[in-house]
């Protein structure tokens, strides 16, 4: 009897551990590729926007370990802080600065700007990684829907005032973090602002492909400046930018999301892939994803509506031209 109950047991204490090992190794092959380099940043200086929480503080953390000097530009300065505080006693380098940059205020961007000029005159990397998703239709301070405002017109005038030191300090970088989400996106011509109908899935992938034909102009814009820009895909990760979905849906998902998504970690590790690897010193207008570069969707690389996204963006941001 013993013998037929163990019989009976094998199968409920195998399954179990079965399950618990193939989510194990499922989990570890969803971290994706890894930029395991050594290099030395110590006298570089680095912008990374979005760096109090996720994949932009642990981007600021490793750069951080690597000697670099980082300009960590945050909307929320007390969160900000207390992650510059963390990331100086993790990696033992004082040069960390916390500076307020509100991506929906053209006025924040402007003061964050000159007031970073009047500090530095170098800038070798600058990593346009904050981002808002799937938010219920809002505005901007400047009127502008507010997923391809922070997303894309606040970077894209960002971007565009700190060229001049980008350009004095080349070879230099500038890292767009845009989303697989992009292939689902299409650039609303007649409705760019969202005012006719919204969708907040639609205006993301909308912001996010915008990143990528921002990308794509831009380093034909700068082609012997020695200043190189990339856009990428950090791949699914388990960060804050999910804080907008319907409570419901996040507590569905979070098995999932525990098992299928990446740690904010290991979401940087293409961002710094495409902001130290010297292999990608004379890299530009590419698109990563786990560390390799890929393929774009066919509307990332429709050139008509990449010029017709950068005269509107000079429009709405009051950019009139790339010195």
């Amino acid at each position: 009897m013993a013998c037929l109950t163990d019989c009976l047991l094998c199968p409920l204490l195998f399954w179990p551990a079965l399950i618990g090992g193939a989510a194990y190794f499922l989990r570890k092959y969803m971290q994706g590729g890894q930029f395991t380099k050594q290099t030395d940043e110590t006298g570089k200086v680095f912008i990374v926007t979005g760096s109090n929480t996720g994949i932009g503080k642990e981007t600021v953390l490793e750069i951080a370990k690597r000697g670099g000097t980082v300009y960590m530009a945050c909307r929320d300065m007390n969160r900000c802080e207390k992650a510059r505080q963390d990331i100086i006693r993790e990696s033992g380098n004082n040069n960390i600065f916390a500076r307020e940059l509100d991506l929906s205020s053209l006025e924040s961007i402007r003061k964050f700007a000159a007031g970073f000029k009047k500090e530095q005159d170098k800038l070798h990397v600058l990593i346009n990684n904050a981002g808002v998703m799937h938010c219920p239709r809002t505005l901007t301070k400047d009127g502008f829907e507010m997923q391809l405002g922070v997303n894309h017109m606040g970077h894209f005038l960002l971007t565009h005032l700190l060229l001049d030191v980008l350009k004095k300090t080349a070879p230099s970088r500038i890292v767009n973090v845009s989303s697989l989400a992009h292939t689902q996106g299409s650039i609303n011509v007649d409705d760019l602002n969202s005012e006719k109908s919204y969708s907040r899935i639609g205006a993301y992938s909308q912001s996010k492909l915008a990143n990528i034909l921002f990308t794509r102009e831009l380093a034909k814009r700068l082609e012997g400046t020695g200043v190189t820009t990339n856009s990428l895909h950090p791949g699914a990760v388990d960060t804050e930018l999910s804080r907008n979905w319907p409570s419901i849906v996040s507590f569905l998902v979070r098995p999932l999301q525990l098992i299928l998504f990446k740690t904010p970690v290991n979401g940087a590790q293409t961002t710094l892939y495409a902001a130290l690897d010297p292999e990608l010193k004379e890299v530009s207008g590419l698109y990563f994803s786990d560390c390799k570069a890929k393929d774009v969707s066919a509307a990332a690389k429709d050139d008509k509506t990449g010029k017709f996204l950068w005269a509107e963006s000079e429009k709405w941001t009051g950019v009139n031209k790339l010195d």
